[in-house]
């Protein structure tokens, strides 16, 4: 009988090569723990940086907990926010490094392929969102959230925050954990499906979004099954990255929805993230946006 390391046939070269690195380790207990000990080095580092920041703003004060410390609509907090995700990042490069026993290199596909396909990606997605944004502004008037001059200030931050906290999301969804299980699995409702319910599942928070909230995990188990795609298709995280990180420069620093994290943009909508009068058609026009999206970066990356 064939060994699940074997699998009864060979993806596609490009998935192919972006997934053998990981056949050598492709046992699901390691998957697990690798994933119990990425969880837990997320958690210690975001508490040490939200103690640090704590500590250093109202000296003599400490808060073990993460939720009434940071406020989002702050622009400071939000990038002490952004900043825990450097923890999520630096535990995945870990647990693949000494765990998994294979190079780091690996998690991100050829270097060459990752720059290209971030810059095609993030290009095709805030073209389509800029058309789409004209669309929202004949129909919303936008709430300034922060003065333009403290915006651009802000921005060389503001981006990094965003690299990594949208670089630490993919390589942890799109590289390990998809990674992992395709060199388990050849099923795509494994690879493809399962990190993607699981990162729709992240997104899970009702005390926030209210009757919206299952609306927007699902929009984020699409969005999350539109770049996993990407990511098969190139072999590398290049373009789900570049799509992610688009996505959310416009979400969190073009126009946030109001209750979300606003901190560091520019507007907000004048309606809330719980509000759900109307949000299903707004939600509706942003996956469409998303589809189209993918489809012309899907058709330029294709190899």
């Amino acid at each position: 009988m064939q060994s699940p390391a074997e699998p009864r046939f060979r993806f596609p070269p490009a998935f192919e090569s972006y997934v053998a690195p990981a056949r050598a380790s492709n046992g699901i207990w390691r998957l697990l723990l690798g994933l119990c000990l990425v969880g837990l080095g997320y958690a210690v580092w975001s508490l040490s940086v939200i103690n640090a920041y704590t500590w250093l703003s109202w000296p003599g004060s400490l808060q073990i907990i993460a939720s009434p410390v940071l406020d989002a609509t702050k622009a400071r907090d939000t990038l002490v926010l952004l900043a825990t995700f450097l923890g999520m990042g630096l535990g995945t490069i870990l647990v693949v490094r000494y765990l998994h026993h294979r190079p780091v290199r690996t998690l991100f596909g050829r270097a060459s392929l990752v720059l290209r396909d971030f810059l095609i990606a993030a290009g095709v997605l805030g073209a389509v969102f800029s058309a789409t944004m004209v669309l929202w502004v004949l129909r919303f008037d936008a709430v300034p959230q922060l003065d333009a001059a403290a915006w651009l200030m802000l921005l060389p931050l503001s981006l990094l925050g965003l690299l990594i906290q949208t670089g630490a999301e993919e390589v942890l969804f799109r590289g390990y954990l998809q990674q992992q299980l395709a060199a388990r699995f050849t099923s795509r409702l494994v690879w493809l499906l399962l990190p993607s319910l699981l990162f729709g599942a992240a997104h899970y928070n009702p005390g926030v979004l209210g009757e919206n909230v299952w609306l927007t995990v699902t929009a984020t188990t699409i969005f999350a099954l539109l770049v996993a795609d990407l990511t098969a298709v190139s072999g590398s995280i290049g373009a789900a990255w570049g799509f992610h990180f688009a996505n959310n420069f416009v979400a969190m620093l073009i126009l946030a929805v109001k209750g979300s994290i606003p901190g560091l943009a520019l507007y907000t909508t004048p309606y809330t993230v719980d509000q759900s009068d109307g949000m299903l058609g707004l939600v509706a026009i942003d996956i469409g946006a998303l589809i189209l999206s993918w489809l012309l970066v899907r058709r330029l990356i294709q190899r």
